[in-house]
């Protein structure tokens, strides 16, 4: 890109770059804290963790409508009353606290996963500002918000837990300081699908039957979805099973903010590897390096093992969820992708909801080893899928 071109390309992504970032922070916080709030607060102590499930369904719950507001209404106006609702998340989970009541922080955090639910398009909004060449760059760009926040959400909440005489209150009050910042960041985005969609042509909207039949799509989905059940599975693992052999909180918590940040870090360079390579080996790359994941967890239990083989689940993971949403772009028309989208992030956050639980029922029953084993047989189905689809793709260009 020419000088010209990069700052256009800055002023439209580095917003929702920041938007997602504040966001992320958000989430990793309440991750961090909730179910240590929530036995804090409730009174049968097998409710601890209801505070940290209704995330996933306020997330859930929101998606779709969310993608169906933006659509109607565009991209800045959408994220702000995402905004909005994680500022809400705040004000009633930290007035739970204060007043000792157990279900209005439940209900504060159902909202955080509203907030999650609308943040989720973040990415889409980067896609969409930028030339069709820049898509892949844009969304790995978004993504590396996640690098701020692995670093800030669990500085923040070590910062304010013990802050004034009850604790945790401070560490959601901090919420609706990130929300404000969020507004900040926000504000300055320039370009919106809604001037967009004015502009254009009105096109004829696709039954979902019609879209979920093209192959860049089959693709998408299976490359994001798989990327996220596997990296959440043996992610919501690790911690049981590292203390099974011994080791401290303190070291479970190493091995988790590596991963993290193995998660994120990649995304610096992840969109130019698509640019450069395509998104169909990258994905398989991503693939591989799960692969070397299970190798290293299925070799030993010593803490070189989990950290390594954790860096390893969040490069992975990288790479398939930008590979599979740099897909997902190219797999539907501007009048199918309020619909593409919701439909696309409901099914990795269902599949990846579905894994979470799956996780501890096998670690329990099978062991560490079998959760990983599970992995192996989803991660080649994606392989093959996705292989499928660069075939597709190969012949529909020779037959033209």
């Amino acid at each position: 890109m020419i000088l010209n071109e990069r700052g256009r390309f800055l002023a439209n992504v580095f917003p929702l770059v920041a938007g997602q970032a504040f966001f992320q922070t958000a989430g990793i916080l309440v991750a961090a804290l909730s179910g240590l709030v929530g036995y804090n607060l409730a009174a049968d102590k097998a409710l601890a963790t209801i505070p940290v499930a209704v995330i996933s369904i306020g997330t859930a719950a929101a998606l779709i409508p969310a993608s169906m507001f933006m659509k109607k209404y565009g991209r800045k106006k959408g994220f702000m009353v995402g905004i909005g609702l994680g500022f809400l998340a705040g004000a009633l989970a930290s007035l739970g606290i204060y007043l000792v009541d157990f279900w209005l922080f439940v209900l504060g955090n159902m909202f955080v996963g509203a907030y999650q639910g609308f943040s989720q398009y973040y990415r889409f909004a980067a896609a969409e500002s930028v030339p069709e060449a820049e898509r892949s760059k844009a969304i790995s760009w978004v993504v590396s918000g996640g690098v701020f926040a692995a670093v800030a959400g669990p500085s923040i909440a070590r910062l304010t837990k013990d802050i004034g005489d009850i604790p945790f209150l401070y560490s959601y009050v901090s919420l609706m300081a990130l929300s404000i910042l969020a507004v900040l960041a926000v504000s300055r985005i320039r370009h919106d699908t809604r001037q967009d969609a004015l502009a254009e042509p009105v096109q004829r909207e696709r039954p979902l039957s019609e879209i979920l039949k093209r192959p860049p799509f089959i693709g998408a989905i299976a490359s994001s979805a798989v990327g996220s059940a596997v990296m959440v599975m043996v992610m919501t693992a690790t911690p049981i099973t590292m203390k099974i052999c011994g080791y401290n909180a303190d070291d479970s918590s190493v091995v988790i903010q590596w991963h993290v940040l193995g998660m994120f870090v990649p995304s610096f360079f992840t969109g130019d590897l698509i640019q450069r390579f395509g998104a169909v080996r990258v994905i398989s790359c991503g693939i591989l390096i799960f692969l070397l994941h299970l190798s290293l967890a299925l070799s030993g239990t010593e803490l070189f093992h989990f950290t390594t083989g954790l860096i390893f689940l969040g490069i992975g993971w990288n790479f398939m969820f930008i590979g599979g949403t740099a897909l997902l772009t190219k797999s539907y028309a501007t009048g199918d992708r309020a619909k593409s989208q919701a439909f696309h992030d409901f099914m990795v956050y269902a599949v990846a909801t579905v894994s979470s639980f799956t996780a501890g029922a096998a670690l329990d029953r099978w062991g560490w080893n079998v959760v990983n084993l599970i992995a192996a047989p989803m991660l080649v189905t994606a392989l093959v899928v996705v292989q499928w689809y660069a075939f597709s793709e190969r012949k529909s260009q020779v037959a033209q």
